[in-house]
C-alpha cells in the first residue's frame, strides 16, 4: 500500500479508459504512446533506451525498483521515455551496484510515474486495442479533461523521433563490454589493425557501442542526418545502423543516406531500426504494429536455429514488400513476422532485435562476429 503522503496520479488512455493510482518519479503531465514490456529484469536499461522516446511504458513486471539505479546500467545520459507505469514500487533499493532509488532517479530527470494501478488489466487492453496514446498526470486528475489532452498528441505512426536522441557531434567510442560482464570467447581472437566502423545514431544504445569495441572496432558514432560523403570520408570498413524511435519509414533523410551508402557495396549491419531503415533503402515497406514487441523472451529463427531474442519495436518490415535480390533470415516465432534479413549477392544484412542484449539473452551475439568477418573479408578483397 502507498504511504499516507503519496501523491494522486491518473492514467488516461485515448481510448476514454482511465486508471487512478499514485506518483511516483516527478510531479507534472506527461504524453505518449503507452506500450507494455515483458521483462522481468533491466528497467533501467528499458528507461535510458533511445528506441522508447516518446513513450510511456508499462512494465508487467509486479514490483519495479528494487535493485535501484546505478551509471553504469544506463544506455544513455538519461532517461529517454516520457512516462513509467508499475503495479508496485520500491522507494528503498537493496542491492550493492545501487546508488540511487528509482523513484528519486525519475524524479531528478523529470520523468512522471504512476503505480497502483492494475498493470494486468491496462496490458490486456493494449494487447486487444492495439498500443495507443495516453497520458500520466499529477495536476489533472478529472479524466474527460486529461483525454482532451491525449487526443490532442499526434499519433506514432508518421512521427519522425530520431532528430530528439541522435548525437549533435560525431565521437569515437572506444570502451569494450567489462570483463566482468565479458560473455563470448570470441572476441579474444580478433587481432591485428582495427576495423573502422561508422555507427550512424538513430538512438544508438551504450551496450552496443561496447559490443562493436569489444570485437576490435573503432567506433565512429556520427549523427543520424550525416549525409553520406561525409560518412565515407572516415574510410569506414563497415556500416552499421543502429536502433531508434518513431515510425522508420518517416526517417527519410536515413533512408537516403542508407541508399546512397549501399552504393559503396561496404558491410551493412543494422538492428532495430536500423533494420527496417535498410529494408526500406532497398524497396521494402514497413508497417505499424498492433502492439508491437518489447521483452526479453522473443523467439526468432527460421529454420532449425531458435534464438531467444530482446525486442523493442512498434514497426515491421512487410514481407511480401521484399525484391528478389533479399531473403528473410529470421522470423519472429511469435507472429511470423520479419526479425531479419540479408541482401542475396552484397554483405548487407540486420535484425529486429536487438544482439547485444541489454538488458536480455547473449543467443544473438554472434551477429556481431559476422559483421567482422564480412568487413575483414571486404578489407582483404
Amino acid at each position: 500500500m502507498p504511504p499516507s503522503s503519496a501523491q494522486s496520479a491518473l492514467l488516461v488512455l485515448a481510448d476514454g479508459t482511465s486508471y487512478k493510482g499514485w506518483s511516483f518519479g516527478a510531479s507534472g503531465t506527461a504524453i505518449g504512446e503507452v506500450v507494455f514490456n515483458t521483462g522481468i529484469t533491466g528497467y533501467q536499461e528499458v528507461l535510458t533506451d533511445p528506441s522508447y522516446c516518446g513513450q510511456i511504458v508499462t512494465f508487467t513486471y509486479p514490483e519495479l525498483g528494487n535493485t535501484g539505479v546505478n551509471l553504469e546500467d544506463e544506455e544513455s545520459n538519461r532517461p529517454q521515455v516520457r512516462g513509467a507505469i508499475a503495479r508496485n514500487i520500491s522507494s528503498r533499493p537493496s542491492n550493492w551496484r545501487s546508488t540511487q532509488s528509482l523513484p528519486d532517479y525519475l524524479k531528478q530527470h523529470n520523468i512522471p510515474g504512476i503505480y497502483g494501478i492494475d498493470t494486468r488489466s491496462l496490458t490486456r487492453r493494449l494487447r486487444s486495442a492495439g498500443a495507443m496514446n495516453g497520458a500520466i498526470s499529477t495536476e489533472i486528475l478529472d479524466p474527460a479533461e486529461l483525454l482532451k489532452k491525449v487526443q490532442e498528441a499526434p499519433s506514432m505512426a508518421g512521427l519522425n523521433l530520431v532528430q530528439e536522441v541522435s548525437t549533435q557531434t560525431v565521437y569515437e567510442w572506444s570502451a569494450p563490454t567489462e570483463s566482468s560482464w565479458e560473455f563470448s570467447p570470441g572476441v579474444e581472437s580478433n587481432d591485428g589493425e582495427p576495423l573502422t566502423v561508422v555507427a550512424i545514431d538513430f538512438g544508438i544504445k551504450r551496450n552496443i557501442l561496447r559490443r562493436l569495441a569489444a570485437y576490435g572496432c573503432r567506433v565512429i558514432v556520427v549523427p543520424a542526418n550525416t549525409p553520406p560523403e561525409e560518412i565515407l570520408k572516415h574510410n569506414p570498413d563497415g556500416i552499421f545502423l543502429s536502433n531508434g524511435p518513431g515510425d522508420p519509414a518517416a526517417v527519410t533523410e536515413g533512408i537516403e543516406t542508407t541508399k546512397a551508402l549501399l552504393e559503396s557495396q561496404k558491410p551493412v549491419f543494422g538492428i532495430c531500426m536500423g533494420h527496417q531503415i535498410l529494408g526500406l533503402s532497398m524497396g521494402a515497406d514497413t508497417f505499424k504494429l498492433k502492439f508491437g514487441h518489447r521483452g526479453l523472451n522473443q523467439p526468432a529463427g527460421l529454420k532449425q536455429r531458435v534464438e531467444i531474442t530482446s525486442q523493442n519495436h512498434g514497426f515491421a518490415i512487410d514481407a511480401d514488400s521484399l525484391s528478389s535480390d533479399v531473403e528473410i533470415t529470421h522470423l519472429n516465432l511469435n507472429d511470423r513476422t520479419v526479425a531479419g534479413l540479408r541482401h542475396k549477392s552484397l554483405p548487407f544484412f540486420s535484425v529486429q532485435y536487438h544482439p547485444e542484449a541489454s538488458p536480455g539473452p547473449h543467443d544473438a551475439d554472434y551477429l556481431f562476429e559476422h559483421f567482422v568477418e564480412q568487413m575483414r573479408s571486404h578489407r582483404q578483397n
